[in-house]
């Protein structure tokens, strides 16, 4: 038997909503063979705007799963969207907190629990983290992942202000806050000094979980008489991942001969907003083209980026200091990847490292013309590489979890 760690997050299966879940499911899969046991404390299924069919495997055996009373105030007490502002401070959730703080200090002294860990970007998991290692003493390492985002002021301004207040209390009050870019680390050592000097800012990048990756199919033959299928897995945004003008590029070359429906094909899967993105596909004559391809199963997105020709990545210079968790995904498929990304961020810098070719801006649609018609032709000659097979192992699960196992020593010792 291991130390018994409470992992509190929000997002956890059968959660259907993005790739949120899987750093907690990978940390919770990964952290016996390293002396922890995790006891994973979430939200009851009613909380989820979406779930999805769990495989019988998907938690690991012998992971304790607790899941308590949650609401989310937009969606069970607003009318027409709007609800009060004091239910969403810090955010949407915090009816999660009392109900979990009972249901913590019962598996605390169940258990007899040495650590608690608690993941962003729902800041009530951290209010109930910090609520429990108070009360217990235990030792606490918050798991803020990206900077706290701003995703909340358009609707609640009062919830802006709680979420950055709520940030002040996490970074005085927990034995190390945890990052996953350099770029974010960086920031938050700038704003919170104390803290840095300290050693209690980390970072524990993203990574894949290898027991998803068995029995995909390999590579796909050269094209011969098919079209190269360029795909993207996972939503884009207007703002920030934005694919209009990538698609403006392409409509471009095809304008040019340089391609056509014959041979290239688009898949964005599950992109979110595919009633904008429709208009501009059918604008640009794209149609034979682009593909908007509905949401499935993170097994079966797997099976169809392994099949793929080539992997897009979608992302502003906004998003510098954050890295797509598909991005490891990507790479542990080595499937070779089109990003249109920052070129001075943290993503830019990991595809460099990686081997990968070097980033083009998302929005400079002369830049993406030239390189777009590059990559697919270096794609019909067989020229265009994925990561070299000796650089993948160092961005899975099982080596973040081992740092994260490294800082539970330190915090319980």
């Amino acid at each position: 038997m291991g130390r018994p760690v409470l992992m509190i997050a929000y997002h956890f299966p059968p959660a259907a909503m993005g790739s949120g879940h899987l750093r907690t499911l990978g940390f919770a899969r990964n952290l016996p063979a390293f002396g922890w046991d995790p006891i994973v404390m979430s939200a009851w299924p009613q909380a989820y705007p979406r779930t999805a069919p769990m495989d019988d495997d998907i938690i690991p055996r012998g992971c304790i799963v607790s899941r308590s009373m949650a609401f989310d105030a937009r969606r069970h007490f607003g009318i027409g969207g709007k609800y009060p502002a004091f239910m969403a401070q810090p955010d949407r959730w915090i009816s999660w907190w009392p109900a979990a703080v009972w249901q913590g200090l019962r598996l605390i002294r169940r258990h007899r629990v040495r650590a608690i860990w608690s993941t962003y970007p729902i800041m009530t998991a951290h209010c109930i983290a910090r609520t429990l290692s108070r009360i217990s003493g235990l030792p606490w390492v918050a798991d803020f992942r990206d900077p706290v985002a701003s995703s909340v002021s358009a609707e609640n301004a009062f919830s802006l202000a709680s979420q950055h207040r709520w940030e002040q209390a996490v970074l005085r009050n927990a034995a190390r806050t945890v990052f996953t870019t350099p770029g974010a680390h960086r920031d938050y050592a700038q704003r919170y000094p104390e803290a840095c000097h300290d050693g209690r800012l980390m970072v524990i990048e993203n990574g894949y979980d290898e027991a998803s990756f068995i029995d995909l199919p390999p590579a796909p033959p050269p094209p011969g008489g098919r079209p190269l299928v360029l795909l993207h897995s996972g939503l884009l945004y207007p703002e920030g991942r934005n694919p209009i003008p990538f698609f403006t590029a392409m409509a471009r070359l095809k304008a040019s001969g340089s391609i056509n429906a014959d041979n290239l094909k688009v898949v964005l899967r599950a992109s979110g907003s595919e009633a904008i993105y429709a208009r501009e596909i059918q604008r640009l004559e794209l149609d034979g083209m682009v593909v908007l391809a509905p949401p499935i199963s993170n097994r079966e997105a797997l099976m169809e980026q392994a099949a793929a020709d080539a992997l897009l990545l979608f992302q502003g210079q906004q998003y510098d200091r954050q890295i797509p968790a598909k991005l490891y995904e990507y790479l542990r498929i080595g499937r070779p990847i089109f990003a249109l990304v920052g070129e001075h961020g943290d993503t830019a810098s990991t595809l460099r490292d990686a081997g990968q070719a070097e980033p083009v801006p998302l929005e400079d649609v002369a830049a993406i013309e030239m390189r777009l018609l590059q990559f697919v032709e270096a794609l019909r000659e067989g020229r265009a590489r994925g990561i070299q097979p000796t650089l993948v192992t160092q961005y899975s699960r099982r080596e973040r979890t081992a740092s994260l196992a490294t800082l539970l020593d330190q915090v319980v010792a």
